[in-house]
């Protein structure tokens, strides 16, 4: 099963500690752990179900492509790290 991780400054706002769920896609993995923390959901993906803009979703170290529909592939045994994108200078 995949292990879904995110940034300790997701978890200031709402309980969401590392955790295996079942997918075989991004979107399904977070539907498992949207399922746990439902509260999770609203700072993650916005009213549409896309990844918000200001957040980044990683497999194996590996940055997202599909930020809409969320259909990258995830391996049986992968980590997806969830966290806010940082952006300013």
């Amino acid at each position: 099963m995949p292990r879904v991780a995110f940034t300790r400054n997701l978890q200031r706002h709402v309980a969401c500690p590392p955790c295996a769920v079942t997918g075989a896609t991004v979107r399904e993995s977070l539907e498992g752990v949207f399922t746990l923390y439902p509260k999770l959901r609203g700072y993650v993906l916005d009213e549409h179900g896309a990844l918000r803009f200001h957040m980044a979703v990683f497999v194996d170290g590996v940055p997202v492509t599909d930020r809409r529909e969320l259909s990258d592939a995830v391996p049986e045994a992968s980590e997806i790290f969830v966290m806010q994108a940082l952006s300013g200078g």
